[in-house]
């Protein structure tokens, strides 16, 4: 029998407490029973997205609070604003497409962040932007925006920010209110330690004017359902009961680390990662703006990139992420979020060693396990 380590930009490991909730037998949805999970969990998700808002919780991935975001904002050949800086912010633009808005796009290099007066330039320039959709974390890339700068250039328009936070929430802060993020969107199967299958949105009164003016066909991901059923402690239709139950754990493991701690638990794992790839010789995808939550790497020259994530996984159990679209191939990614310690950031880096070497690699063996450890002991 093998020991597996996750290390991947979600799903991400689950907590033993987590994994316990879902063994046990299901209720009903519409009994108080299950209303004191969804007020638990109401006062939780509010303390994780840092807001006072509420928080709608959608059955489906994170994309379906992303393609919600869109159909209840924006109209027909309304515009919007959409940042590219890796795969997932394609998906903005995507979704606007799919849905007949005019999706106004800015093109950032992959391994780069927006520039917030970038965006602040094309607000002034096109007075018809009606929400600009970014991304905190780029998880194909591991790049960070600056949202709290990109909050104060969007709040002086009519515009609506929007962020995808699906890999980010709950691992970087993120101050919804504070920042001036008008739509929030995140997925349990990240940060949030939880198996994939619930999206979360938090909306302003901002957006909700928008909201309430749109014109989009929408039913399933109808934000008005949602706020109509939330106000009575229920959801529109069948949540996914189980999910639901296990996110009560996760947020009380949460509340009970304080989102200080777990940032900063996150900014050791991510320092001590970079520390070892840069002693074993290996460059990182994005030496600057880089996220908490996953590194990003250059594949050394003459070395298989998808043979290295392969073995690690198949011979080895450690399985850690290869790089998508343009960069496949080319960049591995070494994620350290949510139910992750420094023993399974060791572990991992230990075994990307092996690996390296045994690819005929050149370098100090122990090097990279040696640099994480100066960082964790520091």
């Amino acid at each position: 029998m093998r020991k597996n380590y996750l290390l991947t930009p979600g799903p991400t490991p689950l907590p033993p407490q987590v994994c316990e909730s879902m063994s046990r037998p299901i209720i009903h949805h519409r009994t108080p029973q299950f209303q004191a999970v969804l007020k638990e969990v109401a006062e939780g998700l509010k303390y994780i997205f840092q807001t006072a808002g509420d928080v709608y919780i959608l059955t489906s991935s994170g994309t379906g609070a992303m393609e919600a975001a869109v159909i209840n904002l924006l109209s027909p050949a309304d515009t919007a604003l959409c940042v590219q800086g890796g795969k997932f912010g394609e998906r903005w633009a995507e979704i606007c497409k799919a849905y007949g808005i005019n999706a106004e796009i800015i093109d950032v290099e992959w391994g780069k962040a927006v520039s917030p007066q970038e965006i602040e330039k094309r607000l002034k320039a096109n007075p018809k932007i009606k929400a600009v959709f970014t991304t905190l974390c780029e998880t194909s890339t591991g790049v960070a925006s600056d949202i709290e700068k990109i909050g104060s250039v969007v709040k002086n328009s009519d515009a609506v920010l929007v962020v995808d936070a699906i890999s980010g929430l709950g691992a970087i802060d993120l101050k919804t209110d504070a920042w001036n993020v008008d739509i929030c969107v995140s997925g349990s199967q990240k940060g949030l330690m939880l198996p994939p299958g619930l999206s979360f949105i938090s909306v302003s009164l901002k957006a909700w004017e928008k909201i309430n003016a749109s014109k989009s066909p929408r039913y399933y991901f109808d934000l008005r359902a949602a706020k109509k059923a939330w106000d009575k402690t229920d959801t529109p239709f069948t949540p996914a009961i189980t999910l639901v139950i296990a996110l009560a754990e996760a947020l009380k493991i949460m509340r009970q680390d304080g989102l200080e701690n777990i940032f900063s638990r996150h900014k050791k794992m991510a320092d001590a990662t970079r520390a070892a790839m840069q002693a074993l010789g290996l460059e990182l995808f994005a030496p600057t703006a880089a996220s908490d939550v996953v590194t990003a790497v250059k594949v050394p020259v003459g070395i298989d990139g998808e043979k290295l994530v392969k073995t690690m996984r198949d011979t080895y159990g450690v399985t850690i992420a290869g790089g998508q679209a343009e960069l496949k191939g080319k960049v591995f990614r070494f994620a350290h979020m949510g139910f992750i310690e420094e023993f399974d950031i060791i572990a991992g880096i230990s075994c990307l060693e092996k690996v390296l070497n045994q690819m005929k690699y050149k370098f100090d063996l122990g090097a990279g396990v040696k640099a994480a450890q100066e960082v964790f002991n520091g």
